[in-house]
């Protein structure tokens, strides 16, 4: 069986094409299917300057553009060039392709004109709608290509199309009979339109003045997959008139990326125990202390626990909510560990970023790691003792931050959002606060949002002063969770059931 898997990015090593979570899950697919032995492809764009680094001029955020590593660039084999037609010209594609046993992930560079070289400078950072529209539409005809006359057509069992964006693939090349559209938001960035005219310059069809992808590619296939069981609920809502269609397989993680080594070999030989756990952890700790001490000399940790917010800089994910009980408790015995990137065009992303900073400058206890990135996340993921996962409800796909720190034996303060609803067990390996909301809420303009957000905050503000008393007063029973969550959550969280269930299950 040969699967193919079309994403706008994916986050290899520390190679800079990815902006988020879709990023990281597809390089964790990337690992696991190599270690399965699946004939896995999965074909993405190469962007040259990255996504975002983000630094500050005094307290105003500067994104610049991120430089590629050449240790990390030549793990990358070139292989042969191909044209494809965009805006009526030809564009020169060079795969460069990253191999992990039986898998490979491609990552299309356009090479020449340079105008479509521009195109592709930067995930996520088109200027216009066209040239959004463009970015896509040169994804689309390059995978095309390579999976016609590199892959060869007739030897792919299943396409599946990450994000909406991808669908464009549909109009390049008749694969209806073996693609899906994965689903992995329910945010309107997801569910992008393009003007029909557009569409019919690029592949010659005549679909409409205004296209929603996601209407589409749901029209012409025979199944949508969303990203955890409560998203199956929200997506129905929202594309009512396909629901029939839409089944959840919820997310996971690369146990080998993600898992500290030797919990993981403990923990596949049935030998993983407090005292080991608790070794593991403290080790863990003083890597993180080591990393928050490089950004902040004056840091003083000490016995305080290590508490993690570390997530993309977006409104639904209520980064506001730690800023808020840092403010509102600035003398409380703890050390906030903040980070995260916003999108440069998000205004509400920047404040956060903003206001991140100025807690950084203002308050010993707070490090702001401003330039989060995959080998900084394994850091705080692994040597936190609490993460805090905060989504607005009913906006979480699904969300594996949390995944990659109960693995490590960190426990997890949740509101009840995504796939943590499958994961975490109240009390056992985490908790919850909150409620757990189906409809899908515009943040943006609902008063009722406000009114969720108050009431929530309120509880959230309560158990994590709580858990912070635990810490200092109670070890036996913060050292109890802490082990729950790194034998109970491995088996609900390896990317080997998810791809099991994506392919071998499902087809």
């Amino acid at each position: 069986m040969v699967i193919v898997s079309v994403t706008p990015e994916i986050a290899i090593d520390q190679l800079k094409t990815y902006a988020g979570g879709l990023g990281v899950l597809e390089g964790d697919k990337v690992i696991t299917a190599g270690e399965m032995g699946l004939d896995y492809w999965a074909l993405t764009l190469y962007y040259r300057q990255g996504y975002v680094r983000l630094k500050f001029n005094g307290t105003e955020p500067v994104a610049e553009p991120e430089k590629q590593s050449p240790s990390v660039l030549a793990k990358l084999q070139p292989w042969d060039e191909f044209t494809v037609t965009l805006k009526g010209e030809e564009v020169v594609i060079k795969p460069l392709v990253y191999t992990h046993k039986t898998a490979k992930a491609v990552f299309f560079e356009a090479v020449c004109p340079n105008w479509a070289r521009a195109l592709t400078d930067r995930v996520y950072m088109a200027d216009t709608l066209e040239n959004q529209f463009l970015v896509y539409a040169l994804l689309a005809k390059a995978s095309a290509t390579f999976i016609r006359d590199f892959i060869g057509l007739e030897n792919v069992s299943v396409i599946d199309l990450e994000e909406a964006h991808t669908a464009l693939l549909l109009m390049a090349l008749n694969v209806e009979d073996r693609a899906r559209i994965i689903i992995h938001t329910p945010g309107p960035w997801g569910h992008p339109s393009f003007p029909g005219g557009l569409i019919a310059r690029e592949f010659g069809l005549f679909l409409g003045d205004n296209i929603l992808l996601t209407d589409y590619a749901l029209g012409k296939l025979r199944k949508g997959i969303v990203v955890s069981k409560k998203q199956e609920d929200v997506i129905k809502k929202l594309f009512v008139k396909h629901s029939g269609k839409i089944v959840s397989i919820t997310n996971g993680v690369s146990l080998e990326r993600w898992m500290d080594p030797r919990l993981y070999e403990a923990y596949n030989k049935n030998a993983l125990n407090r005292e080991l756990l608790i070794g593991v952890r403290l080790d863990n700790r003083k890597k993180l202390v080591s990393l928050l001490k490089s950004v902040k000399p004056e840091l003083t940790a000490d016995d305080k626990p290590i508490i993690a917010w570390t997530r993309r800089l977006a409104r639904y994910k209520r980064p506001y909510f730690v800023a808020r009980f840092i403010e509102e408790n600035p003398d409380v015995e703890a050390v906030f560990v903040l980070g995260g990137k916003p999108h440069p065009k998000d205004f509400d992303g920047l404040s956060y970023a903003r206001k991140f900073r100025d807690l950084h400058l203002k308050i010993n206890h707070v490090v702001f790691l401003n330039d989060y990135d995959v080998p900084t996340a394994k850091t705080v993921l692994q040597g936190s003792d609490y993460l805090l996962f905060t989504p607005f409800s009913g906006w979480e796909a699904s969300g594996t931050s949390f995944m990659k720190a109960l693995v490590n034996g960190v426990p997890v303060l949740s509101s009840r959002d995504g796939a943590a609803l499958e994961v975490i067990e109240d009390n056992v390996t985490g908790w919850f606060f909150g409620t757990d909301i189906r409809d899908f809420i515009n943040i943006y303009d609902d008063p009722r949002a406000k009114e969720i957000d108050e009431k929530e905050y309120n509880e959230f503000k309560k158990k994590l002063l709580d858990l912070i008393d635990m810490y200092h007063r109670d070890k036996d029973k913060y050292w109890e969770v802490s082990l729950n969550s790194a034998l109970k959550t491995p088996s609900k969280v390896d990317m080997r059931r998810v791809l099991h269930k994506y392919y071998l299950e499902a087809l």
